[in-house]
């Protein structure tokens, strides 16, 4: 027998009768098809929920052990999988709170939320603006000669000496721009 199980390919199981399968197939691997069957919507509880445990969900849920509001849900879940008509308003009602309420992540904001999160993103801007313009000018070389008023003076008699700029520039008679100087 066991060499005629060593042997056995599942092509050969599938050619086999069911009473010749079942001669070679171990007993604890022949499944019963009641553990095959999936659990229908009939056998859900058809009790309802206690009108006590849902009243006033919505102020007790936050208060409520993890473990009561999980029984609380599964058992309102289940009675979701039957027919709606049968849930009864309290039911409705506390399954819509639960799923979708204004609890843990849904909760709003508290008061003067938005009022703090303002103040700390001006104060953040305003530190950022003194830390870059203070870094900035702590950090900064000093201005160039060529900034100088004098430097720039200079600038415009030799470019008039260079006779640039003849029609609308420097060397025209009828110039009257501050030329090259730019600093006061």
């Amino acid at each position: 027998m066991s060499f005629l199980r060593a042997k056995t390919t599942a092509s050969t199981l599938l050619r086999l009768t069911p009473s010749r399968s079942a001669a070679i197939i171990p007993r604890t691997v022949v499944a019963t098809p009641q553990c095959l069957l999936k659990r229908d919507a009939s056998t859900a509880p058809t009790h309802a929920v206690s009108a006590p445990t849902l009243a006033d969900i919505e102020k007790r849920w936050e208060n409520m052990p993890p473990q009561e509001q999980a029984e609380l849900w599964m058992a309102l879940r289940d009675r979701m999988k039957g027919s709606w008509a049968d849930l009864t308003l309290a039911e409705k009602k506390a399954s819509y709170w639960i799923a979708f309420g204004p609890h843990g992540p849904r909760r709003g904001d508290p008061p003067g939320e938005n009022w703090y999160v303002f103040k700390g993103t001006v104060g953040v801007l305003v530190l950022t603006g003194i830390i870059f313009f203070g870094g900035h000018t702590l950090s900064a070389r000093p201005a160039p000669k060529t900034m100088t008023k004098e430097w720039q003076e200079m600038s415009n008699e030799y470019l008039k000496e260079q006779k640039s700029e003849p029609i609308t520039g420097f060397s025209s008679p009828d110039y009257k721009g501050p030329g090259m100087v730019q600093s006061k």
